[in-house]
């Protein structure tokens, strides 16, 4: 109880902190990482320790990301590339239809690659959208990382609900198929909620993007549509590659393409593949112009890689806590067990942040439990890990890296943050699990 009811406590000091009190984020997360490992008796080098490993750790993984999606986003605004691509997007699908899009371009995104990468990858073009439709920014932000957030607990080969299916012996094509039946609507209501809560907020908190901020600066060069797509596409293709190329089955063999893709198909080195592209739209405005965007680029990144890092720290502190190790269960039904496999992955995802761990654990702490629950059949596996992939969406909040990453590039404050993406992932998350068992009733 002592454990839950530190947890509970810091949770709501960074909530506090963040939203009423206007401590930066950095601060508030640091602090209560600290806290938290002091008041559970760590020792205060343990700690520290602990919140630099998590830091360094984090970043690691998306630091260089963040700084070379930043570059691909301000390149493509300078240039115009944003409004060329936007313009694109409208003469497809048609002006009224243009957050849907947004929508499910994000959770094919985020079937191969992370949904952190594909929100910096693809962000750019919400204010270009929001200038053209009129529609608010916001709308077009939490549509866009909703559908992201879908795909990424729920269709491999995003490495969580993967490590999942293999933790259960689940059939990996099986939780594919199904995956895609639940993800699909569960996308559909971050959708649905984008467009809600757009509504509802107020229109100071809610405006739409000007022309200045989309283009402040006129390059006398015309781009093409697909020079102004190839920045966004060519890592994004290149990372799915590399995801393809990984599957057990080894399609392009394991000698020299296999080698190369590994490489070429890196998110850090796609994603410096794409920069480069990037830069490469403004080759004919004058190199002091092309100096300051970089710079810009890198000092809007440094924040966000700060406030990710920050985010990390904290969820280290948590992960040290082992909370899973606290939670006893004992149950001999399969709606119920499946109940049980949602409620721990919510429990460890709003506590530490990070869906993947959530999953991962998760499925650790279910495996010898399935027999019991009467879930080793083929489907209870198959929806087992599709439970897990429920809760570890419930909630994105101020310690996942995702919420900070879908914040700071959408230019929301935490408190219009939390009234719409983390309440879109609570909807989605209640949505999910609904789907799930009634599917497992449908097909098991």
């Amino acid at each position: 109880m002592q454990l839950f009811l530190v947890v509970f406590l810091v949770i709501l000091f960074i909530i506090i902190a963040t939203v009423k009190f206007k401590i930066h984020p950095v601060f508030s997360l640091i602090v209560a990482a600290l806290c938290t490992g002091l008041s559970m008796g760590a020792a205060a080098a343990e700690v520290l320790d602990l919140i630099s490993k998590g830091f360094g750790e984090t970043l690691s993984g998306i630091g260089l990301i963040i700084a070379f999606g930043t570059i691909i986003g301000v390149f493509l605004e300078k240039t115009g590339g944003t409004q060329v691509i936007a313009t694109t997007m409208l003469n497809a699908i048609g002006i009224k239809r243009a957050p849907l899009a947004m929508n499910l371009t994000g959770f094919l995104v985020a079937i191969p690659v992370f949904c952190d990468s594909g929100f910096i990858i693809l962000s750019s073009l919400n204010k270009a959208l929001s200038t053209k439709t009129g529609i608010a920014k916001l709308v077009f932000a939490i549509a866009l990382a909703s559908g992201l957030y879908t795909a990424h607990v729920f269709v491999p080969p995003t490495p969580g609900p993967l490590v999942a299916a293999e933790a259960l012996g689940a059939d990996l094509g099986s939780v594919l198929l199904y995956g895609l039946l639940v993800a699909i609507p569960v996308s559909l209501v971050g959708y649905c909620w984008a467009r809600f809560i757009g509504k509802r907020l107020s229109p100071e908190l809610v405006e739409t993007a000007t022309q200045e901020e989309v283009q402040d600066t006129t390059v006398p060069n015309k781009i093409t549509p697909l020079a102004a797509f190839m920045p966004l596409f060519i890592p994004l293709v290149l990372i799915a590659l590399q995801s393809v190329a990984k599957y057990p089955t080894h399609p392009f063999g394991e000698d020299t393409v296999f080698t190369i893709l590994s490489f070429v198909g890196h998110p850090i080195i796609a994603l410096f593949i794409g920069a480069v592209l990037a830069m490469f739209l403004g080759r004919k405005a004058a190199q002091e112009q092309r100096s300051k965007w970089i710079v810009s680029a890198l000092k809007e990144a440094g924040i966000i890689i700060l406030i990710t890092g920050a985010g990390g720290a904290f969820g280290a502190v948590l992960r040290a806590l082992k909370i899973e190790q606290y939670l006893q269960l004992d149950a001999n039904a399969a709606l119920l067990g499946l109940c049980i496999a949602f409620l721990i992955a919510a429990v460890l995802k709003t506590a530490q942040g990070s869906s993947t761990v959530a999953i991962i654990t998760t499925a650790a702490i279910m495996a010898p439990l399935f027999g019991s629950l009467g879930l080793d059949t083929d489907m209870g596996k198959t929806f087992g890990v599709l439970a897990i992939g429920a809760g570890a969406m419930t909630v994105s909040h101020i310690n996942d890296s995702y919420f900070w990453v879908v914040t700071q590039f959408s230019g929301m404050d935490v408190k219009t943050a939390l009234k719409s993406h983390t309440l879109a992932t609570l909807l989605q998350g209640i949505t999910a699990i609904i789907l799930v068992l009634l599917g497992y009733l449908l097909f098991s």
